[in-house]
């Protein structure tokens, strides 16, 4: 048993390395501030999963075509999306010089799921399950657009398919070479290292999250949408989400967790929505959202 202690603890520390060597100084700028886009990204081909991304959206365009799911451009709530969009867009190359030259689309899709996305390249879709289940204001929309679009903007997806293999590799070689030197059976040590692994993996995501919402708000703000919708946001959510698994066992922050972090970025978000609207951050009325939150 102290041979897995101490194998146990190796894995630990190296792990603590990697994320000592990963906390780079944080860029300082007018608004949110954000380590550089990860090196390890690049491991990763830009092109390919722009590629994939395109083939997997215009895939999922035609399916819902044919499905009678894809909401028409000339329907209220497209447009409404749509024009959402278009506000923040213009904000997005702030955090990625590519985003001038993503081919953007935004579609609406008639799914019942509480959920949006962003792929890639500037691939927005939204489902009408978020917008009639939390009774979406615009700002709460641009909350969400937001987020998902930083999600893309800060290359999240690359950087977390570059980690995945990174962690798994990691993982096997760690538990071999427990096994080789501390003559462990290797069924434990490939146990222990794949907890350690995943843990890594789960960890990664959340801060992924906590970055695309405040980049998210941050954006949505500079095009003149209230942050404060966010928090809003959260609280509709967590009424839908009371079932949600622990924090440390999920990819997303829970819902306090979220709203604590927001809370404590509006002195840096109010300023960029007073300045859009053309005020003063203690003239700004209060958000009121539309419906009763607990």
């Amino acid at each position: 048993m102290n041979k897995l202690k101490h194998l146990t603890l190796c894995l630990a520390l190296f792990a603590s390395f990697g994320g000592a060597q990963a906390a780079q100084e944080k860029v300082v700028q007018d608004g949110i501030a954000v380590k550089p886009l990860s090196r390890v990204r690049v491991l990763v081909p830009e092109e390919q999963l722009d590629e994939q991304a395109a083939q997997q959206y215009q895939a999922m365009l035609a399916e819902a075509q044919q499905k009678g799911a894809l909401v028409p451009a000339t329907d209220p709530q497209t447009k409404r999306v749509r024009a959402v969009s278009q506000r923040i867009i213009p904000y997005a190359p702030r955090w990625n010089e590519s985003a001038k030259k993503w081919d953007w689309e935004v579609n609406l899709f008639d799914v019942p799921q509480v959920n949006a996305f962003c792929m890639p390249g500037g691939r927005i879709g939204v489902f009408t399950g978020i917008i009639n289940q939390l009774k979406l204001t615009d700002d709460e929309m641009a909350a969400i657009i937001g987020h998902e679009v930083a999600h893309a903007l800060r290359e999240h997806g690359r950087e977390r398919a570059a980690k995945s293999g990174i962690t798994s590799m990691v993982a096997r070689g760690a538990g071999a070479l427990g096994a080789a030197i501390f003559g462990i059976d290797p069924s434990i040590t490939n146990t222990v290292t794949g907890m350690i692994g995943q843990g890594v993996v789960l960890k990664f995501s959340r801060d992924e999250e906590r970055e695309a919402d405040l980049v998210g708000l941050d954006i949505a703000a500079r095009a003149g949408y209230d942050p404060r919708a966010g928090v809003a946001l959260w609280r509709k959510m967590a009424m839908l989400n009371k079932g949600a698994p622990p924090e440390f066992l999920s990819t997303h922050p829970g819902g306090a967790t979220r709203i604590k972090d927001m809370e404590q970025h509006m002195n840096v978000l109010l300023p960029l929505y007073a300045r859009s609207k053309g005020t003063s951050v203690n003239r700004l009325p209060p958000y009121r959202t539309n419906v009763a939150l607990e």
